[in-house]
């Protein structure tokens, strides 16, 4: 009966892309989930469900995660009455820095690279500037969706100076790892996954050419009409002011998330907390855009009223949301994860361990929708297995990690995707849609190499 735990995200995946509604696919898989823990009583998993959700708020990072996707909603509202988005947008195209489509998309990718220290930061910063930019220059959304997604998440697993590479190298210590931090760092140049994922981002950026169904989404952009989405923040922009009224709250929002890193880090950042850092930056920049937008004199008294508009705008994203989080600890609790790295470690000639380690990490990620959830299982799973085989472990650990980002970042349930969608300004499966052709062609590169990494090795 163990093969039922795969069931719940398996479902949620299928009615997401048969109704394209994300809310009833997440709904339907967690009341499956619960009914299969009640003994397969549909009632009793109706309300083990809503005992679920109520346990979402028992995490502080839970917690935090829907706060700042929800503060983040006032924050751009404010930056687009102020005028600062759309200065900022002249700006850089006056600059020559954005004035062509090849050349937004290489800062708005560049951003993506650089902004390293949290992913989520990362997403919406990149977002919130390449929208107008996109916009300006009738490019699609989803294109914009695709580069934000595909470069920050990958980025985040290979320059490991922030919670991700802390996450992993704690994970490396308590089993047992000697010299874990050269090993995670050996990870780097065998992380496949993620360096295909982002020099496909910028192969897109250099030729401006797109393929599947993100290419025919692109081709509908024409005669300067641009692609219509049902995405929050789609209000006619504000007329120009000053670009400081966007520069100065997100220069808070990044400042703020690398100095409260290194803060409750004790000086190092890769021991901060990322959930409590971006949440205390968010609102100081959200404090920030408030007070600019009252400085233009363009809000006319509406200053709060804006403020909860904004945050109106993204109920929905917060609300998928949160409802991934309820999958995902009631796929923890069914037991669905240990299920597939079982499988995982059943294969017994030792070459083909690092392709199984990394479909193992990438299925488990793409169907419970989180990238950590995944190290947390596989990696137990993938130390003893890679040490016991005579597996060089950094390329066994690289291949976790690049799994563990496949599904991050392409699956309709996952926190990172739906992020990627409220920054860009898209619908969310669309850019599910859009962006999952890409991932498929760098897991199946991906898989390719590390089955002749197993064979080298």
């Amino acid at each position: 009966m163990e093969w039922l735990t795969i069931t719940p995200p398996l479902l949620a995946i299928i009615v997401a892309v048969w109704t394209r509604n994300v809310f009833w696919a997440l709904g339907v898989a967690i009341w499956l989930s619960e009914t299969i823990i009640a003994g397969f009583n549909p009632f009793m998993g109706l309300l083990g469900g809503i005992d679920r959700a109520v346990g979402v708020f028992d995490s502080p990072y839970n917690t935090r995660v829907l706060l700042f996707c929800l503060i983040i909603g006032a924050l751009i509202v404010y930056m687009q009455r102020s005028g600062g988005i759309s200065a900022m947008v002249e700006r850089l195209q006056s600059s020559g820095f954005a004035s062509t489509p090849r050349r937004a998309s290489l800062v708005t990718a560049i951003c993506g690279v650089l902004i390293f220290v949290e992913t989520n930061i990362s997403l919406l910063t990149t977002g919130i500037l390449g929208r107008p930019l996109f916009d300006k220059l009738k490019m699609s959304r989803e294109r914009l969706a695709f580069i934000i997604d595909s470069t920050c998440a990958p980025i985040s697993v290979l320059i490991l100076f922030n919670g991700w590479g802390a996450y992993l190298l704690g994970l490396l210590n308590e089993n047992g790892v000697d010299g874990a931090t050269g090993v995670l760092m050996a990870t780097i140049g065998l992380n496949f996954y993620a360096w295909i994922a982002v020099a496909m981002v910028f192969a897109t950026v250099f030729t401006n050419r797109t393929f599947g169904p993100l290419g025919a989404v692109d081709a509908r952009t024409d005669g300067g009409t641009t692609v219509t989405t049902s995405g929050p923040f789609n209000d006619a922009p504000a007329p120009p002011s000053k670009a400081i009224y966007m520069a100065i709250p997100l220069l808070i929002m990044i400042g703020g998330t690398i100095g409260f890193m290194i803060w409750t880090g004790n000086g190092d950042i890769r021991a901060g907390s990322g959930s409590q850092a971006i949440l205390w930056s968010v609102i100081l920049a959200t404090g920030a855009a408030f007070l600019c937008l009252a400085h233009s004199k363009r809000a006319k008294g509406e200053l709060v009223e804006i403020g909860f508009k904004g945050m109106g705008d993204l109920l929905p994203a917060v609300t998928m949301i949160f409802l991934a989080l309820v999958l995902g600890a009631s796929l923890n609790a069914v037991g669905m994860r240990e299920f597939i790295a079982a499988i995982a470690s059943s294969f017994p000639a030792p070459w083909i361990i690092p392709a199984i380690l990394f479909l193992a990490a990438a299925i488990t990620s793409f169907t419970a929708g989180t990238s950590w959830g995944t190290y947390g299982i596989i990696v137990p799973i993938a130390v003893p297995l890679a040490v016991g085989a005579g597996v060089p472990l950094p390329l066994a650990i690289a291949a976790v990690m690049g799994g563990g980002v496949f599904g991050d970042h392409c699956s309709p349930i996952s926190d990172t995707t739906i992020i990627a969608s409220l920054a860009s300004g898209c619908d969310h499966m669309e850019h599910v849609r859009t962006q999952l052709p890409y991932a498929l062609v760098g897991g199946a590169a991906a898989t390719g190499l590390y089955l002749l990494a197993g064979l080298a090795a």
